[in-house]
């Protein structure tokens, strides 16, 4: 039994050793996924959770939009579409019907999965800016549907509040359960899409994404992979979507904000600033740039006025856009990556010379 378990760990540290301690972008990864773990007990504020907590959400997000956009070449500015989908369905669930939050959201997700195919049927027949143009379009037909059914849907008013995650804690708990219920939504998310985009399907999308008729003329089913791109980036979609109708950032309402032209252009910032086709590049851009919009230019450290913050933020993040045109988070795992070269050849070279002089 003691040798089972040696061996089962010693395989462990093998495998944790391969994966994470020699791959530096993975291990900065991992430290900082700890740093997060731990960071409420600092007791911070009750706004900075609230940044924290809606950066999470926007880097899940922001994910799934680079898996279809910077993976599967499928340029898409109507995400919010499933956002909101997630969104409505949860909370009219919830409003309506009295049904739990463990529910109303596989619901929700379930929702926006299944009308991501349909909507991406048609839309995979087009390319380049018609696509974009004909994304865009859809958000806005169902905030338009929104405010048609206002009997339904409460229009600008939204729906809520609806069930919170953690009602019987006090209300600074559950803030901080909401906060690691997020963190660990985005860290889950994050693994599955991550080990999708590397996966085998993730080398037909990134195919699709090259050079989508020589996929076809080497027998690959182009439509099926399209939708399928569509259907996984839609699931994690409307699980963001599905968690804000129950969250207190939103004060547990569905509201037409979420089918909006800005929501859909979020991950677009976000993935562009941090690193498309990198899966991580969205999700480092999408906390770093909460963080400096709603805390650093916020109340509590240099609070300047909100109608500022935009400009405020945009123009450094053209200006390392500008230096830093593949991403932020590309370049810092590239530094590494050459860090991580040069001991290499290091080690290599004082083994040569050792080897040498021993014949």
């Amino acid at each position: 039994m003691i040798k089972m378990v040696k061996i089962f760990l010693r395989s462990v540290y093998t495998s944790f050793a391969t994966n994470i301690l020699d791959r530096p972008g993975r291990l900065l990864s991992l430290l900082i996924f700890v740093l997060l773990l731990f960071f409420p007990i600092t007791r911070p504020t009750q706004n900075l959770l609230f940044v924290m907590i809606g950066g999470f959400i926007l880097a899940m997000f922001a994910a799934s939009w680079d898996l279809l956009v910077g993976r599967c070449g499928q340029i898409s500015l109507g995400h919010s579409l499933y956002f909101g989908l997630g969104t409505y369905t949860t909370a009219l669930l919830c409003h309506y019907q009295g049904l739990p939050i463990y529910v109303t959201i596989p619901i929700g997700v379930l929702v926006g999965t299944l009308i991501a195919v349909p909507v991406g049927f048609p839309a995979i027949r087009l390319r380049g800016p018609y696509l974009s143009l004909t994304s865009m379009a859809l958000p806005l037909i169902a905030a338009a549907m929104v405010i048609a059914f206002r009997d339904v849907t409460h229009g600008e008013e939204g729906i809520g509040p609806n069930f919170r995650f953690f009602p019987n804690l006090s209300w600074y708990k559950q803030w901080v359960g909401e906060y690691y219920l997020a963190l660990m939504l985005l860290f889950i998310s994050a693994c599955i899409i991550y080990k999708i985009a590397n996966s085998r399907i993730g080398i037909v999308f990134v195919s699709i994404l090259d050079d989508e008729l020589a996929s076809k003329a080497c027998g690959i089913n182009v439509t099926k992979y399209k939708l399928l791109a569509f259907a996984i980036s839609a699931l994690f979609a409307s699980l963001a979507g599905a968690y804000t109708a129950h969250s207190m950032i939103t004060g547990t309402r569905a509201a037409i904000g979420s089918l909006s032209l800005t929501q859909s252009f979020l991950p677009v910032i976000f993935t562009t600033f941090g690193g498309i086709g990198t899966i991580y590049g969205p999700i480092a851009g999408a906390l770093i740039i909460a963080l400096v919009d709603g805390y650093i230019l916020g109340i509590e450290v240099l609070n300047i006025e909100i109608a500022w913050h935009p400009l405020t933020y945009i123009i450094p993040v053209i200006i390392l856009l500008i230096v830093w045109p593949r991403g932020i988070a590309r370049f810092v795992t590239d530094k590494l990556d050459d860090l991580q070269e040069e001991r290499l050849l290091e080690e290599r070279g004082k083994w040569i010379w050792k080897r040498k002089k021993v014949k």
